[in-house]
């Protein structure tokens, strides 16, 4: 008997505005779904979800819920009134046994829960929610941008636990590795219409390019019998020949159609100049270091910058990457040793807090007002993009933004538009030195891509912070690596390069971190040292003891789960009669046998570790 499913929205209409966001749409989630929730920044997939989440109400249509199935939201920007700390709101509703799950989740996202709510910044916040979703285990989560304000570390814990959970899911996520990793199934919403195919992220792209040729060919099939019949129109038509007056409705039929349709949003139009080339040598820093009282961000560090690198930060929350950057561009002093400049260098910079953005102006007054694009004796219409004047929409435009957008103010843009308005002010300046901190959060995936081909195709330096593991590999040629108490450790190439090469570094068999930890590593000169004597191991961590509990049902499940299917697989006739079954049961054996092993293995590692 088929399972009811755990969410259906069925004929769903909403309008915001005056402009239909969705019109008849639907969709249905079942119990084990994992689905990548994609499309357009400002296509409404935010909107759907608090749709899903029942925070709104549509215009029209339906939203099911099987009574006992729980639908879990992570809040934006959750309400903590009534709440003395983060772990406070994070456990509330929780019975008094479950409470462990908020410690384990805080751990894992690297969460202060002690955190007092009106200290908190806006990331801790969403860290809270999300800890939160994760310790009710509702039988459906609805995630939207999980990953934003984590760090690497933090991004790989939480995609354990979603690899690990049996929950279902939706998960909105600019961050391709982490959707990947996680998702089965892909909901596209394209122009107010939802679209469903059985396969993951990774198949996203050429699905959606296939569907897009099949419009564009349907369009222009239609298109030519347009021409023809309006042709017919005009030169064989009699309006006294009644018999022709039903070729004239249908062409007035076709015309209503092909008006009807509605066109594909473009994509942002960027572009970037140079200006005047640096000299070869962009940044030199010799043995610079840097602490904040008894916080020790840098131990002495030096490196080069040559003219056309591409620079990675990376490292945990905290760890110094934003101080570093800072430092590499003269914004920061050093506590000691010596910071050179190079000679020609035009700086532009795309900051994580949107800070340059003043969200109580309009897009209009963001750029004109700005000093840098202004047009001396052009008006207030005009800026001045790479060198030349250009009308203030049209630029706008450029970046996806229509004419009624332009007066509106920036703090009703949503965190991808804002961050495609600050790419349009510093992309307008000519600059052979770009700095980019966390440029990822919020961007759609195609924005993405096109900031990727800008990167690779640009002539100057780029210094890049960010946690997203794809953009990353596809931009860096050096990777530098807070890897903790002060430590910047140089690598070649971007994430997948730096983690190869930090594992051949430090041996074949390096220590284990704990769970969404990051330990402190020897530098490349310290690792040249005779090995000194092995410190005794640390006692477990909250995590670990838990897991350590839950592993002896685990494996006693798998085991159960095993024996059935090594039972229903002997069935001399199964091959014959069932081969479809036959498969997926072996598919299923063979998947528990390899789960049953990790198990077993993980258990007698922290079993060993408890007893030391």
């Amino acid at each position: 008997m088929a399972r009811a499913p755990l969410l259906q929205l069925s004929d769903i209409a909403l309008t915001f505005g005056g402009d239909p966001v969705f019109s008849d749409l639907g969709l249905v989630i079942q119990q084990g779904d994992r689905v990548a929730l994609v499309g357009r920044n400002g296509s409404g997939k935010s909107t759907l979800m608090k749709v899903m989440a029942g925070l709104v109400e549509p215009d029209t249509g339906e939203r099911i819920v099987p009574p006992g199935v729980h639908v879990g939201y992570m809040e934006q920007d959750p309400t903590m009134e009534g709440h003395a700390t983060l772990g406070d709101f994070a456990a509330s509703g929780l019975p008094e046994g479950e409470i462990y799950r908020v410690e384990m989740a805080g751990e894992g996202l690297k969460l202060d829960l002690s955190r007092p709510v009106e200290t908190a910044s806006g990331g801790e916040r969403r860290r809270a929610a999300l800890a939160k979703l994760l310790a009710e285990a509702p039988e459906l989560m609805l995630l939207d941008e999980p990953t934003n304000h984590l760090d690497i570390q933090a991004i790989q814990w939480l995609e354990e636990q979603l690899a690990e959970t049996r929950t279902a899911f939706v998960l909105i996520s600019h961050d391709r590795a982490f959707l990947k990793r996680l998702t089965r199934a892909t909901l596209w919403l394209d122009r107010g219409e939802v679209r469903r195919q059985e396969h993951g992220f990774t198949s996203f792209e050429e699905w959606r390019d296939k569907v897009w040729a099949e419009e564009d060919e349907a369009r222009h099939k239609l298109d030519r019998k347009i021409k023809a019949e309006a042709k017919w129109a005009v030169e064989g038509i009699s309006a006294r020949r009644t018999r022709n007056q039903g070729r004239v409705r249908a062409l007035k039929a076709l015309r209503e159609e092909r008006s009807a349709q509605i066109r594909r949003q473009g994509t942002a139009d960027l572009a970037i100049d140079t200006g005047k080339a640096s000299g070869k040598l962009v940044v030199e820093v010799k043995d610079i270091t840097k602490a904040y009282d008894d916080n020790l961000i840098l131990r002495p560090f030096s490196m080069r910058i040559q003219r056309g690198e591409r620079v990675a930060l990376v490292g945990p929350n905290g760890a110094g990457k934003t101080t570093l950057l800072k430092m590499l561009i003269g914004q920061e002093p050093a506590d000691s040793g010596k910071i050179r400049l190079g000679t020609n260098l035009d700086l532009a910079v795309f900051d994580q807090s949107r800070a340059q953005l003043d969200p109580d102006v309009t897009l209009w007054e963001s750029l004109t007002g700005d000093k840098a694009l202004r047009v001396q004796g052009r008006g207030g219409d005009q800026v001045m993009v790479r060198g030349t004047p250009k009308h203030v929409v049209g630029y706008l435009k450029d970046f996806l933004f229509n004419e009624q957008q332009a007066r509106a103010p920036v703090r009703s843009l949503s965190g991808g538009e804002k961050a495609r308005l600050l790419l349009a002010k510093i992309l307008a300046q000519p600059a052979n030195l770009l700095v980019l901190d966390e440029p990822t959060n919020d961007l759609d995936i195609e924005t993405l891509d096109l900031l990727q081909e800008l990167i690779s195709d640009y002539d100057g330096t780029v210094l890049l912070v960010s946690h997203d593991r794809d953009f990353l590999d596809r931009i860096a040629t050096t990777t530098v690596a807070m890897e903790g108490d002060g430590r910047a450790v140089l690598y070649a190439g971007g994430w997948s390069d730096y983690q190869a090469q930090r594992a051949e570094r430090l041996g074949a068999a390096p220590a284990k971190a704990k769970p969404g930890g990051n330990s402190a590593k020897p530098s490349p000169r310290e690792a040249e040292k005779p090995a000194a004597p092995a410190a005794a191991p640390s006692r477990l961590t909250f995590t670990e003891k838990h897991r350590l509990e839950a592993l002896p049902a685990e494996i006693e499940r798998l085991e159960a789960e095993i024996a059935k299917l090594e039972e229903f697989l002997a069935d001399p006739n199964l091959f014959t009669e069932h081969p479809v079954k036959f498969q997926k049961a072996s598919e299923a054996l063979v998947e528990r046998q390899q789960a049953l092993g990790a198990a077993e293995e993980e258990w007698l590692e922290l079993e060993e570790k408890a007893a030391q």
